[in-house]
């Protein structure tokens, strides 16, 4: 009984901290560049145009260099990939979602080391990553 009570206190905590989330700026940011890129026609039609030659790179990778299309669909992916990371409104979407990502990552790792500060949390970049892997794992934070 004294469990339950204590799971159903940590669910409203979640929700109460999905809700600050939810009502962060750094959220609201990720919003209004996510719906800008949605309502931009010429984002739109770069991305469209991405995800169709994207299939045809798919198709040429799995032949790589000896399919006869590789360097020409190989040349297009390159362009239309550069074209879409210099588009204003994407490139601030991608700027927002980085940043979302970086406080969900943070806040994952606070709680991950108030439980235990030997619990693996990935940061979605392994050069980063302060975790010393567990004891035993001979890592840099000298537990073995």
């Amino acid at each position: 009984m004294v469990a339950a009570i204590a799971d159903v206190n940590i669910m409203l905590e979640a929700d109460e901290l999905s809700e600050s989330i939810l009502s962060s700026e750094i959220f609201n940011k990720y919003i209004e560049a996510k719906q800008a890129v949605q309502n931009d026609p010429d984002a739109q039609n770069l991305l469209q145009a991405f995800q169709s030659i994207k299939a045809d790179y798919e198709e040429v990778q799995r032949f790589g260099k000896y399919h006869p299309d590789f360097k020409k669909v190989t040349k297009e992916v390159r362009e239309k990939k550069r074209q879409i990371d210099s588009h204003p409104l994407i490139a601030e979407y991608k700027i927002a979602e980085e940043e979302l990502e970086k406080l969900l990552n943070e806040i994952c790792e606070t709680i991950a080391y108030k439980v235990s500060p030997s619990v693996k949390v990935p940061s979605g970049n392994p050069f980063f990553d302060q975790s010393c892997g567990g004891c035993g794992s001979g890592g840099s934070c000298g537990c073995s």
